[in-house]
């Protein structure tokens, strides 16, 4: 137990100070110098565009090659799960449509809040609130599986990657019956056109209540929408906007918001045919401001829903969006400062092909600072927890991602759950400290010890069988030759298999990607 505790103290000593940025790559482990550079920057490299490399992903490049590989990544398509995946998915009752399941949700409410005996009152507003909570659960699982076990990798990279930048709060109001479909909306335009992202973004009732535009309409403008829309969603700061120009696009956005009823407000004659419902999001034109704007240096004739259209297509190619949207990209698959030259080239192959996702990421896979960044990208915990997951059991679909959801919050990243619009940060200094490196070995030995709770199923005593095999084909061809001395000396250390497995997935080899 001494030794345990000592090689434990070790390898949390190692991952403090692994986290110096640009550091020189592991020398190569003794056991496995046959294996090719070649294998080991293969994996590296698949390691950056998926959720962790698997075994599976590692022969498909070796036997294609990574531009047949990323060719298929960059298709949006529907990819079959694992069955065992799919099955758990389907019985999620998120899977409903959004109209249906809120207004389910609502009527519950409205039943919780009409009862007069207060002891009855607070047990129905509790069951309303537990019930907010699963759906909101039910997401984070489906997300996680889609992560887990989706061979569409890039496309459940980049599905994270934009619901952080254009994020909703799950708390706020009741956006635990949204977050779901929000999400998969998401998913679904992952890949294509920057515009059609912040449309989507810009009519879906999660984004409209979480910012508030609701309660936006003429005379009673809101801005906070519109702020964020500019500083987070489009230009960026600094991106040549003015306080001036905030007021014009929150006038722009006045009557669009959420109906959460099958019910059509009460209109004038003239206002009838302005009209426009689609789901829950509706545009009101009697709480619309319908005078003319000046946004950005572009007159916006004051004609009601063809407004933000037309305000939507000047964000989505404007210069400053470009740099900003790429910007992030390259600082969460490239490096925590992404180099310049790499943000301008992105940028100028957005503008060549209007802002179409894919063809910006291939630009950034083909470049010389993607390839030399390798390995060197630290882990925030979602790509930590789900890394170790899929390492550990690449071939086994887990029956309970609860688990996984706790790590997550543990660790300060819990999906829906960032409460400023700004989306959790990207960079090692937010996740690198002696706390969180403390909580990812206890999630390593939780995983590396059994099955962490992972294959346990509702109503059942006891976990199913499911030791993680660490010891597959990827660790000898891939991960060995590039671990660390020390990381070796621990390892060979191990008293057990158990041991074992939670130093290589507490090693600082395993915390970058």
């Amino acid at each position: 137990m001494r030794n345990t505790l000592a090689l434990s103290a070790a390898l949390l000593a190692g991952l403090v100070g692994c986290t110096t940025p640009g550091s020189a790559p592991p020398s190569p482990a003794a056991s496995a110098r046959a294996a090719s550079n070649s294998t080991v920057q293969d994996a590296l490299w698949l390691d950056r565009l998926t959720w962790g490399a698997t075994s599976a992903d590692l022969a498909a490049v070796r036997r294609d090659g990574r531009a047949a590989w990323l060719d298929a990544q960059l298709q949006a398509r529907t990819a079959p799960l694992p069955e065992a995946a799919q099955a758990q998915i389907s019985a999620l009752s998120i899977q409903q449509p959004l109209p249906a399941l809120v207004q389910k949700m609502e009527a519950q409410r409205k039943a919780a809040d009409a009862l007069t005996d207060d002891t009855a009152k607070a047990e129905a507003q509790k069951a309303y609130q537990q019930a907010l909570t699963q759906l909101a659960r039910e997401a984070s699982t489906r997300a996680l599986l889609q992560a887990l076990y989706s061979p569409q990798q890039v496309q459940e990279q980049l599905t994270w990657f934009w619901f952080n930048h254009f994020n909703v709060h799950q708390y706020k109001a009741n956006l635990r019956a949204m977050v779901g479909d929000y999400e998969q909306g998401l998913r679904e335009r992952s890949l294509g056109r920057f515009r059609d992202l912040l449309g989507y973004t810009a009519h879906h009732p999660a984004m409209l209540r979480y910012l508030d535009n609701d309660q936006n309409a003429a005379n009673r403008i809101n801005e906070n929408y519109a702020r964020e829309l500019l500083e987070l969603h489009t230009l960026g700061i600094g991106g040549g906007y003015s306080q001036r120009d905030v007021q014009e696009l929150a006038r722009v956005l006045t009557g669009l918001g959420v109906n959460l009823t099958g019910d059509k407000p009460k209109l004038k004659p003239a206002q009838d045919a302005q009209y426009r419902r689609d789901g829950l999001t509706e545009f009101n034109p009697a709480r619309h401001d319908f005078g003319d704007k000046t946004l950005l240096g572009l007159n916006v004739k004051g004609e009601g829903y063809a407004e933000l259209d037309r305000v939507l297509d000047l964000l989505a190619r404007h210069p400053s969006t470009a740099r900003f949207v790429c910007s992030k990209l390259a600082q969460s698959f490239v490096a925590d400062e992404p180099p310049p030259a790499l943000v301008a080239r992105m940028a100028e192959r957005w503008k060549q092909t209007d802002g179409r996702i894919a063809e910006v990421l291939r630009a950034m896979v083909a470049a010389p600072e993607f390839e030399a960044s390798l390995g060197r990208k630290f882990k925030d915990p979602s790509h930590y927890v789900v890394s170790a997951v899929r390492l550990a059991y690449a071939d086994k679909v887990v029956l309970n991602t609860a688990p996984m959801i706790g790590w997550l919050y543990r660790l300060g990243q819990a999906p829906y759950n960032r409460q400023t619009p700004d989306g959790y940060p990207l960079d090692e200094n937010a996740w690198a400290g002696p706390g969180q490196m403390t909580t990812r070995f206890e999630i390593a030995r939780a995983i590396g010890s059994g099955s962490a709770g992972l294959f346990k199923v509702e109503g059942e005593r006891k976990d199913r069988p499911a030791f993680p095999q660490l010891t597959h084909p990827l660790y000898y061809e891939a991960i060995a030759p590039r671990l660390a001395p020390a990381t070796q000396q621990a390892l060979g250390q191990a008293t057990s298999p158990q041991e074992w497995n939670t130093y290589l997935l507490a090693s600082p080899d395993f915390m970058h990607r």
